[in-house]
């Protein structure tokens, strides 16, 4: 009789010390992260900064942050100038002069492109994710599926009805990194997932996946996303048949 009690005690203190857990591993990796990153930064701008316009030289403590509030602004100002004609020459003349390097204008041209791609809102990056069967027949893993866009690849492999599709499948739990496949459009399934709720499955391992919303079918055929369970009071009722409507006595 005496052992329940301290079992259940010990049973509370363990729930508290994981729901503390969770509540403070986030907030402590976010603020380790943000804390590296500013420092990282600083590392590499603090040193160009002439002493007498450093905070540093006339504080007795470093001031954090300071060089990322530095490069910010240096960066707005860059693109400010990209923006005019004399800016948008100064940047030609850059890429040309890069342009004439065997081994720089390849690695430039990719990183430029990549860049566009990703901070762009165009609408290139990956639109949908699926599954495709890999590595063997009956497993399946999680890819990112990129826009359907005309390539050599499509034109030397494309089959009549069925396309190549560009898909990229990240790996866990770093969705940077992955393969680049191209799959059949008839061998991808589709989901419903957002790419976000895509990368979290991919970072978590699994462990955080998104909610399943159930889809309702009408007599019409039409689909109905969400949950199962009765209309809130109050809620707006579908319109009834005209022929129930009308096949009640009037009153």
């Amino acid at each position: 009789m005496s052992d329940a009690p301290k079992t259940s005690g010990m049973t509370r203190l363990r729930n508290y010390f994981l729901t503390g857990f969770i509540v403070c591993a986030p907030l402590a990796i976010t603020a380790y992260i943000a804390w590296s990153f500013i420092g990282w930064v600083d590392s590499w701008v603090k040193p160009y900064i002439p002493l007498r316009y450093s905070p540093d030289t006339y504080l007795p403590f470093p001031v954090p942050g300071f060089g990322l509030i530095v490069a910010l602004v240096l960066i707005t100002l860059i693109g400010f100038m990209t923006a005019n004609i004399v800016g948008r020459a100064i940047v030609n003349f850059g890429e040309r002069l890069l342009g004439r390097m065997p081994l720089v204008r390849g690695i430039y041209r990719s990183l430029k492109q990549i860049f566009e791609t990703v901070l762009s809102n165009k609408g290139d990056m990956f639109r949908q994710v699926g599954l495709v069967e890999y590595p063997r027949k009956g497993v399946w893993s999680l890819v990112f599926i990129a826009s359907e866009k005309e390539t050599e690849i499509n034109q030397k492999l494309n089959h009549e009805g069925d396309p190549l599709i560009a898909v990229f499948m990240p790996c866990t739990p770093n969705p940077t990194t992955g393969f680049l496949m191209y799959v059949r459009k008839s061998e991808i399934v589709l989901l419903d997932m957002t790419i976000e709720d895509g990368a979290k499955l991919i970072v978590s391992a699994g462990l955080v996946a998104p909610e399943v919303k159930t889809k309702l079918v009408t007599l019409n055929g039409e689909q109905i996303e969400g949950s199962l369970a009765n209309p809130a009071l109050g809620a707006a009722q579908p319109a009834r048949n005209k022929r129930t409507a009308s096949s009640r006595p009037n009153r």
